[in-house]
């Protein structure tokens, strides 16, 4: 019933404790069982969160006595007691998802390890998923072209020239690994297609049924758990680990309860809802949590709905954002296609396992480590900016806060605009008619991203306010970046067939492309005229979309302020052209007859939403959809790969390289040393993101890496963006801390330099680090709070490894980016509470001595000894025995390489 890989083995003589536990789940059909944890007779089985039981399942099953124990299932069993404790327990989830900027690192990383496995005198085919592995491509289509028709065929072939070489190496690892599915380009954003075609719910396999759960190589991973399928994000390193039979080994965490009751406004949408949770669960604290929804507030939420608000897990901080399965879920899971006979099982195999949920039904709430509520009633319009998610701001303040941000000193709050230019207006030319931009003006908007592309009550919103506004006589200013790319083809389907699509168009939302696009800083080019009045201004222009980061620097270099919103909202501003308008009070347009057009002219009911959902968004669309999904592109399906089991390495490319991660490695285990004497390269502040460390966007014309591409003989036309070129370290290394937005204390400026302390020479960081390592000096970065928060990205690991980066001093760190440095070796350090560097006195410009003692215990304190004489205590955060172990191996990879080598 479970998946055993090469690196744990049950020993053939011990049988699973809990085999008493089995059952058939239908007594006529003894093939099919399942392990009935009722039979536990345990009454703390009642009482643990839903998504507690799932990990109990999971250990029940695959119980072994060597990689999960029963003192583990005693532990989990135990979870309430265990709050006040670091309690580790092994998780194997039933599957892995991932998408292509994660995934084709993952795959170089698996090609390299199996030349390594075959250097140390291993099998080589041992590198193989043990468990489903599914990759979706959605990563790689830009938004080059918009507002013509034959804007997506134009975007997907781009998109195919740019990436052929990338894809190939796909293709050649979906032959030449086992368990490895690719879903092509061109099917939709990878969390739409795993809720809407993907996600099983319960499996049925090997004769045993048990809950559906992933882990993935994407932070918003969580988005599943809207379905009642347990799921979040893990770094690459880790999720090829789990890939290869590694249970994941976590601290049993906290499970914070979040109560909903009450019911929405009418004009309220689900985007409105979960930036209002965002900015609660922030305030809240659910760092490294569980958070479970429950309360008769739930049961009026749509699937949709609450995958929108697990979508959003990474923004609030916590690991998990679980919605048990309900009636509800098994109405969506008929409605997007799925065989009754799946529907059947997957309700009876829950309410066996008493994991099917009544939301009315108060007996069946658990206990939490605490209860939070809200009330629906509560929320407003809303937005969240400008520089990030859970800056909430109601609609009715956004003039007020945007023009308050603009004078206020630099920071998440602030542009630092001099008082004298907060009126400056540029004029401009384009398509041969005069325009102006000033502060606040909309340059892009795009209706993008899984978070709300996903929902057909938000998508049918945008469609008829759409309708509406074209029908009182309203546009778009042509120089504003329209977009629309939907999560799946399944949207453009139903826009289509309820008539609104042709609206949308009308305004400029045309579909651009199926994959994340602005949402990920894939947004294309801005006109060239929009770009020199943005700069020649000094603008802080604006982008509104409907996506679930807007960190500075991600969207497009020249929108510093950009702001999240619900996709009706991102058409009323585009159609406004500023952030700086108060709807209420001001009309979002005037026609052609000079009538004053407000907002709420045209924003549709929930009622009139619900209304053309019911009729247009219907089962046999997603059968048509997802039948043809991993045939329909032909450009795919043409494609020729190498079929061999071992990768050829063009030594030419730039985009697939061999990395260096496993040079020189061999059987024999070296025991850590101190560090001395590093240098510090970088002196960072709070909230640095996986955004600064390692850019996903495009590629700056005069960074190390367009130099590296230069001398290539590429063109800065095919440099395509740092994302897509994840498959090649050399360039990796060259885009680290390459964000032109990343602040550095030493120049107490935003620019990706810094100081060559040595010399005192200003550059930029991969020479500074490329200069410190030709002298064979260690390096150390200096960090504040939510170091590494974003993007669940390895590269923001793998790239700073690559600098000669050993340790990362910071105040607190984002749990994925914690979890992807151990994985390479890098040494997490914290400040003790109430330490800062500020409070330390640290410059940066100290020589620092880290002393690493043995042997080393999980969260113990190190000493850190200055060259100026001063020495203060510190966290090291290995949080488990087995990140330890990860770090003796020099990382995760070469444990495992290690293992696989073994005889």
């Amino acid at each position: 019933p479970c998946y055993r890989g090469n690196t744990g083995r049950m020993p053939a003589t011990v049988k699973n404790p809990f085999q008493h536990l089995v059952e058939p789940l239908d007594p006529k059909d003894s093939t099919q069982q399942f392990y009935n944890l009722s039979k536990l007779r345990d009454p703390r089985y009642d009482r643990l969160p839903f998504s507690i039981r799932v990990l109990l399942e999971s250990a029940v099953r695959n119980c072994d006595e060597f990689l999960v124990k029963s003192s583990d299932v005693e532990s989990i069993l135990n979870w309430k007691l265990t709050q006040t404790q670091t309690v580790e327990v092994p998780f194997r989830p039933a599957r892995v998802i991932l998408q292509d900027f994660t995934g084709v690192p993952a795959v170089v990383d698996f090609a390299a390890m199996r030349d390594a496995v075959k250097a140390l005198g291993g099998d080589p085919e041992k590198i193989n998923p043990v468990c489903p592995a599914d990759l979706v491509i959605d990563h790689s289509i830009q938004v080059d072209f918009n507002r013509k028709s034959d804007s997506l065929q134009k975007n997907q072939d781009l998109e195919f020239d740019r990436n052929k070489e990338r894809f190939q190496f796909l293709k050649w690892g979906s032959k030449a690994f086992r368990n490895m599915r690719i879903i092509p380009p061109g099917s939709g954003i990878v969390h739409q297609v795993n809720l809407e075609y993907l996600a099983r719910v319960v499996f049925k396999h090997e004769g045993f049924f048990y809950p559906d759960s992933l882990v993935g190589t994407d932070s918003h991973t969580t988005m599943i758990d809207g379905l009642g399928v347990l799921g979040w994000g893990v770094g690459g390193i880790e999720a090829e680990a789990v890939m290869l039979g590694q249970p994941i080994s976590m601290v049993l965490p906290e499970v914070v309860g979040y109560k909903l009751h009450g019911t929405p406004e009418k004009l309220i949408t689900s985007t409105d809802i979960v930036l209002t949770v965002t900015k609660d669960l922030r305030q809240v604290g659910v760092v490294g949590k569980f958070v479970e929804f429950f309360g008769p507030g739930v049961a009026q939420l749509s699937i949709a709905d609450r995958a929108t608000i697990a979508n959003m897990c990474p923004e609030y901080g916590a690991t998990a954002a679980f919605f048990p399965v309900d009636e509800v879920s098994i109405q969506y899971l008929k409605q997007t296609g799925r065989e009754p006979e799946k529907l059947a099982y997957i309700a009876k195999y829950l309410k066996a396992v008493s994991m099917f949920r009544d939301y009315n039904d108060v007996s069946q709430d658990p206990e939490y480590t605490r209860v939070v509520e809200l009330d629906l009633s509560s929320v407003v319009p809303c937005c969240s900016g400008p520089k990030r998610p859970q800056d909430r701001i109601s609609i009715s303040d956004m003039k007020n806060d945007f023009e308050s941000c603009l004078g206020a000193k630099q920071g998440f709050k602030g542009f630092q605009v001099d008082p004298g230019r907060h009126k400056t207006v540029v004029p401009f030319q384009f398509a041969e008619k005069e325009y102006a931009l000033e502060h606040g003006s909309v340059v892009i908007a795009a209706i993008t991203s899984c978070t709300n592309t996903s929902n057909p009550s938000v998508m049918l919103g945008a469609g008829l306010l759409a309708k509406k506004a074209i029908e009182c006589g309203l546009s778009v200013k042509p120089y504003i970046k329209t977009s629309l790319s939907p999560g799946s083809g399944v949207v453009t389907y139903y826009l289509k067939e309820s008539g609104v699509m042709d609206f949308l168009s009308q305004l400029g939302f045309e579909v651009v492309g199926y994959g994340c696009m602005t949402c990920i800083g894939n947004s294309g080019p801005l006109p060239d005229p929009v770009v020199k009045a943005i700069t020649q201004g000094d603008l802080v222009a604006a982008g509104v979309l409907s996506g679930n980061r807007n960190f500075e620097g991600r969207v497009h270099p020249n929108t510093r302020a950009n702001y999240l919103a619900s996709p009706p909202l991102v058409i009323a501003y585009a159609i406004a052209g500023t952030v700086r308008i108060d709807f209420e009070k001001e009309p979002i347009g005037i026609n052609s007859e000079g009538k004053e057009i407000f907002l709420r002219d045209i924003w549709p009911t929930r009622e009139e939403i619900q209304a053309v959902e019911r009729t247009f968004v219907i089962p046999s669309m997603f059968l048509e959809v997802y039948e043809k999904i991993e045939k329909v592109n032909k450009r795919w399906n043409s494609l020729v790969a190498p079929s061999d089991k071992l990768y050829t390495w063009d030594t030419t490319s730039t985009y697939i390289k061999s990395p260096p991660f496993f040079d020189g490695l061999t059987m024999t285990l070296q025991p850590p040393k101190s560090i001395t004497g590093a240098y510090v390269l970088l002196n960072l502040g709070d909230s640095v993101t996986t955004d600064h460390i390692s850019p996903a966007g495009n590629i700056a014309r005069n960074s190390p890496a367009a130099r590296f591409l230069t001398d290539k003989g590429l063109t800065p036309r095919d440099y395509n963006s740092y994302g897509s070129r994840r498959g090649n370290d050399a360039i990796m290394a060259r885009g680290t801390f390459a964000n032109i937005r990343l602040f550095n204390k030493f120049l107490n400026k935003q620019a990706p330099q810094t100081i060559y302390l040595p010399t005192g020479e200003t550059m930029d960081v991969f020479d500074a680090a490329q200069r410190y390592q030709q002298s064979g000096v260690p390096l150390v970065v200096l960090a504040g709070k939510e170091y590494g928060s974003g993007s669940s990205r390895d590269w923001a690991a793998k790239g700073p490894f690559l600098l000669g980066i050993k340790a990362v001093l910071a105040e607190s760190y984002e749990r994925i980016h914690r979890s992807n440095l151990v994985g390479m070796g890098v040494i997490p350090l914290e400040y003790l509470p109430g330490d800062t560097a500020d409070s330390l006195a640290l410059t940066g410009k100290e020589r620092y001595t880290i002393i690493i003692p043995e042997p080393l215990t999980p969260r113990m304190m190190v000493d850190v000894k200055l060259d100026s004489g001063k020495t203060f205590q510190v966290r090291m955060r290995f949080d488990t025995d087995v990140e330890l172990a990860y770090f003796h191996h020099g990382g995760i990879l070469n444990y495992m390489i290690r293992k696989m080598s073994e005889n």
